[in-house]
């Protein structure tokens, strides 16, 4: 029997574009371009996907899209595997909007700082499951006790907290709807060394207690391998390359994910990392072929710039997009 489907996404195409001043007044229709596209995700349940590339490769894109805060331009997400999530939040049934939840990377901005800490938990349970009274204060406090803060912190405000300490009430509020699925959004960037790995423990030990599938964006590429099952790598909001986490950090490899691979810094002093890329920030997608194929270190030619590059799969599971035949082990 297969394994039960938390998330699926079919054929994705997502745009930041929002029709200028004269456009709206005038109520002409303007054809945005995707600044996402052509992403087809399964995510099983219980399984932690990767989603890695530069800044401006789509990852937090994709993770809003799936929360209802920025509709796709086409495809569609299936919760469950069966469910049609609407594309915007305010169009989700209540169990939909129970079961996707997303921690942002700035506890800050999405922690209320007049409110208490019970307040803020409180919420989820009220809306969720109608708690009120003793049961609302005793779960609370178990939410507390779960992230590995206690009851002591329900009367404290968000400013009274270090910062690996909001992120734990985040964490706590996300897990306060029991969600299917949750989506981090470059959750431990932000925290000291020491902090991030005892947020990754707590979360790996939420994900094994609870069944629950975690999307996870990040820049680092050690912490997706720690905490991930498989590792999504985009560029310019084009997939690359999926697979297994060992497969994509020690297997056959996009040549995208190759230039990733070598900047990643070793705590070895005679180590030097390897920009075999130009160091180039891309604004757009080119309009045809290859979406890496202006920085490629491999690129073949003509085809590279206008072909699609094709998906070849080398093992179950993972699959690279790319027009070389001759793709090696790393």
């Amino acid at each position: 029997m297969p394994d039960a489907l938390s998330l699926d996404l079919q054929d994705m195409a997502i745009s930041y574009a929002v029709p200028g001043l004269l456009d709206r007044l005038l109520r002409r229709e303007t054809q945005a371009v995707a600044t996402v596209d052509g992403i087809n995700i399964a995510l099983r349940h219980g399984e932690t996907l990767g989603l890695v590339g530069e800044s401006g490769s789509g990852k937090s894109t994709i993770l809003k899209s799936i929360a209802g805060l920025l509709p796709p331009l086409s495809g569609r997400a299936m919760l469950n595997g069966q469910d049609d999530l609407q594309p915007r939040v305010e169009d989700r049934v209540g169990q939909h909007l129970r079961q996707v939840q997303l921690i942002f990377q700035n506890p800050d901005e999405s922690l209320n700082p007049r409110q208490t800490i019970a307040q803020i938990l409180a919420q989820p349970l009220k809306l969720y499951f109608g708690l009120s009274g003793q049961d609302l204060l005793d779960r609370s406090a178990a939410l507390l006790e779960q992230v590995r803060l206690g009851a002591h912190y329900l009367d404290r405000l968000p400013s009274q907290l270090s910062g690996g300490e909001k992120q734990r009430v985040a964490v706590a509020r996300a897990f306060a709807a029991q969600p299917e699925l949750v989506l981090c959004d470059e959750i431990t960037s932000a925290l000291d060394v020491s902090v991030q790995a005892a947020v990754l423990e707590l979360l790996d030990d939420l994900r094994r207690d609870n069944g629950t599938s975690y999307i996870f964006v990040s820049h680092d590429l050690a912490v997706v391998k720690a905490l991930s099952d498989r590792v999504a790598v985009l560029y310019q909001g084009r997939l690359c390359e999926l697979g297994s986490t060992s497969d994509v950090y020690s297997s056959v490899s996009h040549p995208y994910t190759e230039v990733l691979l070598g900047a990643v810094l070793e705590p070895d002093p005679d180590f030097a990392p390897t920009l075999s890329a130009g160091d180039v920030v891309e604004l757009s997608p080119p309009t045809q072929g290859c979406p890496f194929q202006r920085r490629c270190p491999k690129r073949l030619g003509p085809i590279c710039e206008e072909a699609v590059p094709p998906r070849r799969t080398f093992s179950e599971g993972h699959s690279i997009w790319c027009h070389r035949e001759d793709l090696s082990e790393t």
